[in-house]
């Protein structure tokens, strides 16, 4: 059935809370610092999120609490209170760097994987390029998907965000808006209560995550494996505050299907690899030692992995298939709003301060300005055609992205799936053309990067424009504001990604991996020193060598001394496999998990290299899965990421299924129908403290990584005395007292949860 949007007349009847005649301060240059700021911060936490799990939550409804909380504080000094407009402008420009994070940990971290180094210009231009590209592309489809659409798309994180502004608005707006409140109300009250909780479940997660890795207070995961009959099998949960939130905030049925897809790999698979390759007597490729010699992480990083890339990639392609009809929905409905709403605005006159939008030929001139930037960078390593894919992929995508956004929220939007799509498309033309060099890994790369970028922050700007619909606020500014959080974050966002990549970077010696191996120094011109911890040791400047092969050695980036000879391999921090240092000190990696699907993308394309027989694996894995009604993807996501990262997400999920469970025999849920209960779930206190929980358990996570190279001596003291004297550390029972402070943080959270019965 064609898309047929309602007449102008019919969205007449909606009213937004702040007239569009009324005059309030709206963009103001507070508004918009505090939101560019608060940008930084949950995108810097999303960036942490999507390295370790490979999702985030939304930040719209956190960043409009805290700013507020903020506003509210400022006033009892002596600042003037702030309007809802305002508290919109910066809840919209906040909202910028979540979708930003996103698309850098799912796309960029794969360059480490494929060979190459994270350069700081590579990683800011897509940045910078996908994410100002996604907003603009959006614009012009305002009128069709927000207002056009109001009553079909309900953009549903956007819409709880009108709610709590609106809540908290301070009597200038509700003046203008003309609604009479008491200063004591229950809304007044409940605005405040809402605050308290959000930075008190940031507090806890901050707290909580430092003195578990900081000062070694207990350890930040528990891990059990098991013998025969189970032989390879192990279960295990790293305990800590964010991983608790995000299973609270996507809830039990994502939660527990993830959770799924870690006990097939690891209490089925594993062992079964285990059972059935025992008395082998030569490795099983792709794994380069006897199964008899491995572990269960060992077995994951050789066998399993390749299954889940396979499985995760079917599922989002699934998934992908699945709202084609919504994709050519949005596609015609966009096309023809383009014109329909120029004619509009063409016979109405002048328009009102709430249908105001950048005009369109700016926005035309800069998406152009952003194809030629990209066509002529040089870390992008781009070309004309695939500045043109960008072009293609970039404006179907943003669409399919503001409709499905629309319709199921930016939790169940599958980026991911429309990245893989680009990518699939893109590798197949170029092989096509016969660019399989290494070099067009690069720009296979940049290409599904900035794409999946420019999707991921159309759909946020969607939520923000409804949000903005629904309260009153000026279009054009909302725009502005998310262009220049978006900016700002990915300036920001780069430079993490790389600290975090450094902290957790492990120099091997190269005799460990690669005894006898050496090269032709006088072809290497590229030099580098040791960074971070043990830089101490060695302060010596040696030659880059990029392998590309298995011969002799792993393939990666070595440091070779000027007589030819491998010092070092380079075992990066993101989806890294050593994770100790030769002194004994343990470093954390971060998984990348959707990373390490693109770069298994380009490269099984462009070289062939691909261990299919795995992949294929994989592949059936899903389409079982949806033959018997289940969705794939969340479960594919659970079969390529170690347990320990997926269980405590279902605990969480837990947790949000006991407090709804209890909450919904509550008088004031009798009322409402199914939707109408999880939405009042999605704006419950539990949620308002999950948030806090993620954003103070994910910052703290950064800063300690991004410090582990200044605090060596501290951490290795820490460590030393915690493995002597403290047994939640150390010892036979320090997974059992582990559990302690998490079951704390765990009770918690259920009670904030919990309501009152109220009549």
């Amino acid at each position: 059935m064609p898309y047929d949007p309602p007449p102008d007349h019919a969205t007449a009847t909606f009213k937004p809370y702040i007239p569009a005649d009324a005059q309030l301060p709206e963009m103001t240059l507070r508004a918009l610092l505090m939101g560019v700021v608060l940008g930084m911060i949950f995108g810097a936490s999303s960036l942490y999120l999507v390295l370790k799990v490979g999702l985030t939550v939304s930040a719209s409804i956190p960043v409009a609490v805290i700013a507020i909380t903020l506003f509210h504080t400022a006033r009892k000094f002596g600042a003037r209170e702030s309007t809802i407009l305002e508290n919109s402008i910066t809840q919209t420009a906040g909202s910028a760097g979540e979708s930003l994070a996103f698309g850098l940990g799912v796309t960029m971290p794969a360059i480490l994987i494929l060979g190459f180094d994270l350069e700081i210009s590579r990683v800011m231009l897509v940045g910078v390029l996908g994410g100002l590209l996604g907003i603009l592309m959006m614009i012009p489809m305002r009128r069709t998907m927000i207002v056009d659409a109001h009553r079909e798309l309900k953009y549903p994180e956007g819409t709880a965000c009108a709610e709590v502004l609106k809540a908290a608005a301070t009597e200038t707006s509700r003046a203008a808006a003309g609604e009479v409140r008491e200063a004591g109300s229950d809304a007044a009250r409940d605005a405040k209560r809402r605050a308290m909780i959000i930075f008190g479940g940031f507090g806890i997660g901050l707290l909580y995550k430092t003195l578990s890795v900081s000062f070694k207070g207990w350890r930040d995961y528990v891990n059990f494996e098991f013998s025969a009959p189970l032989r390879g099998g192990s279960a295990g949960a790293e305990v800590s505050p964010e991983l608790l939130g995000v299973g609270y905030i996507i809830g039990p049925r994502i939660a527990f299907t993830m959770a799924a897809g870690g006990v097939l790999s690891y209490l089925l698979m594993i062992p079964m690899i285990r059972f059935f390759g025992e008395l082998l007597t030569v490795p099983l490729s792709p794994g380069t030692i006897l199964i008899r010699d491995m572990g269960p992480d060992d077995i994951r990083n050789a066998y399993v992995l390749y299954i889940g890339a396979g499985a995760v990639a079917a599922g989002g392609l699934i998934s992908l298939a699945r709202s084609m009809p919504t994709i050519w929905k949005g596609l015609t409905g966009g096309l023809a709003g383009l014109g329909r709403g120029k004619v509009a605005a063409a016979a109405s006159g002048p328009s009102l301060r709430t249908d105001q939008d950048i005009p369109l030929k700016w926005v035309v001139i800069g998406c152009l300005a952003i194809i030629a930037i990209i066509t002529v960078a040089t870390p992008l390593h781009m070309n004309l055609l695939g500045a043109l894919l960008i072009l293609v992929f970039g404006f179907l995508f943003a669409t399919v992205s503001s409709r499905l956004t629309g319709e199921v929220g930016s939790s169940s939007n599958p980026i991911s799936g429309m990245a893989v799509a680009t990518l699939l498309f893109t590798c197949l033309i170029f092989l096509l053309m016969g660019w399989t060099g290494g070099q067009y890994y690069v720009t296979a790369l940049s290409v599904g990067a900035i794409v999946c970028i420019a999707a991921s922050n159309a759909g946020t700007t969607s939520q923000d424009l409804k949000t903005g619909y629904l309260v009153g606020s000026t279009p054009r500014m909302q725009q502005y504001a998310i262009l220049c959080g978006a900016f700002a974050s990915a300036l920001v966002l780069g430079p993490i990604l790389l600290k975090l990549n450094d902290a957790g970077t492990v120099y091997v010696p190269a005799a460990q991996v690669a005894p006898g191996l050496s090269v032709d120094a006088s072809t290497l011109t590229e030099t580098a020193q040791l960074q971070g911890p043990q830089a101490a040791t060695d302060a010596n400047t040696y030659k880059v060598w990029q392998k590309r092969d298995t011969v002799g050695g792993p393939a990666g980036k070595y440091l070779v001394t000027n007589e030819g000879q491998l010092a070092y391999l380079v075992d990066p921090g993101i989806n890294g496999t050593h994770k100790t240092r030769p002194d004994g000190t343990e470093v954390k990696k971060y998984d990348a998990p959707k990373a390490v699907l693109m770069s298994y993308i380009i490269k099984g394309i462009l070289d062939q290299e691909l261990p299919w027989t795995l992949v294929l694996f994989g592949v059936m894995i899903s389409v079982v899965l949806e033959m018997a009604g289940v969705h794939a993807l969340a479960f594919s996501v659970g079969v390529y990421l170690p347990l320990i990262s997926t269980l405590p997400i279902a605990v969480g999920g837990t947790v949000r299924w006991l407090a709804d469970r209890g909450n919904r025999k509550l008088p004031q849920y009798q009322k409402f129908n199914e939707e109408e209960r999880q939405a009042a779930g999605d704006r419950s206190s539990g949620t308002l403290l999950a948030s806090g929980y993620i954003a103070g358990g994910a910052l703290a996570g950064i800063i300690i990584a991004i410090t582990a190279g200044v605090l060596t001596d501290f951490d290795s003291t820490m460590v030393e005395w915690a493995e002597a004297s403290n047994p939640f550390f150390a010892g036979d029972s320090a997974n059992v007292l582990t559990l302690i402070p998490y079951a704390l943080i765990i009770i918690v959270l259920y009670w904030v949860a919990r309501e009152k019965a109220r009549r």
